[in-house]
């Protein structure tokens, strides 16, 4: 037995020799080239799929970061919405207090004190507190100007009136009320600015 497995070896080995010697040198060290060529390109690969991975885990996180601030700035537009929602209603009704004001100052103190016309002005006068005060319940406040410094953001300089009573830039006249809404400017006021007479 031991024999017979014996011969079968060496007839294998002879076998085996017998096809290598058919084989060139060059073919049977490719074999091995092959071995070696597969374990770089294995090592290329890995080294090419973390980059690709550490490529889409920085897009990923542009991507969230892009959507906090989308998310950010939708909800500034809607609480800037909500908080200016009557900002072109309150221009527009800023008109009919202007005429309001003007009427009453155009009152003379002959018809304040005339007890016909005292009901109408009380009147008047209680609709213009009310008005200031709905206005203020809504955020919109007068921007005050007389005796106050220009302030191209609240006021609008409509003439300069020589005069030494006031430093140069001092507002001394106004021709028309402005107004804030909460933070925003509604509208400016117009006024007279102060200047040194020639």
């Amino acid at each position: 037995m031991d024999g017979e497995k014996t011969e079968n070896t060496e007839t294998l080995s002879d076998e085996a020799e017998a096809e290598l010697a058919g084989v060139p040198e060059s073919m049977r060290d490719a074999g091995e080239t092959s071995d070696e060529a597969e374990q770089v390109s294995d090592a290329d690969r890995v080294a090419e799929l973390e980059e690709e991975l550490a490529a889409a885990k920085q897009e990923v996180l542009y991507a969230k970061a892009e959507e906090q601030n989308t998310r950010r700035r939708l909800e500034q537009e809607k609480q800037n919405a909500s908080a200016y929602a009557a900002t072109g209603f309150s221009r527009d009704i800023l008109s009919v207090a202007d005429n309001l004001e003007r009427a009453l100052e155009a009152i003379p103190q002959e018809l304040r004190d005339d007890e016909k016309f005292k009901g109408l002005v009380a009147g008047l006068d209680a609709t213009g507190r009310e008005l200031l005060t709905v206005f203020a319940k809504h955020g919109i406040e007068p921007v005050d100007a007389m005796g106050e410094e220009l302030d191209p953001n609240r006021h609008q300089a409509m003439v300069e009136i020589p005069t030494d009573e006031a430093e140069p830039g001092i507002i001394v006249q106004q021709m028309q009320r402005g107004y804030m809404i909460k933070d925003r400017l509604l509208r400016p006021a117009l006024v007279g600015v102060a200047k040194k007479p020639d």
